[in-house]
């Protein structure tokens, strides 16, 4: 399993599950073309983030970038830094900075072998018999 992380990522977790929703599950070819595209402030660490996730996979297990695809991204709620902003008549209004937890796992690409199908075995039934 190839992993990395991302913590208390100062913009709030909504945000950037907008972004991290268009590459679950994409292959890393195809998830860095949406990054590059995409005009959102969460791109640019999650590229960032897909590129550390590609360099472990190359160096700590010898995997090539092509054949790997987003298996898992998790995007959890960090810390919230809690100010206030003053309001009328002496009262305080709450504001709640919030961060974000983004963890990538990247996969190999597994190639399915192709089933033999009920014509495939009826006609080996038919050699074996003559």
């Amino acid at each position: 399993m190839i992993t990395a992380s991302l913590k208390n990522y100062r913009i709030s977790p909504r945000k950037v599950r907008l972004v991290a929703n268009m590459i679950r599950g994409k292959s890393v070819v195809q998830a860095e073309t949406i990054l590059v595209g995409v005009v959102k402030k969460a791109t640019s660490p999650l590229g960032d983030l897909l590129a550390s996730a590609v360099a472990n996979a190359s160096h700590n297990h010898k995997i090539e970038k092509a054949t790997l695809f987003v298996k898992e991204i998790r995007v959890d709620q960090g810390f919230v830094l809690k100010r206030s902003q003053p309001m009328a008549r002496g009262s305080a209004y709450p504001i709640k900075k919030r961060t974000s937890h983004v963890t990538i796992i990247l996969a190999p690409i597994e190639v399915k072998a192709k089933k033999q199908g009920v014509r495939g075995k009826k006609t080996a039934v038919k050699a074996a018999k003559n």
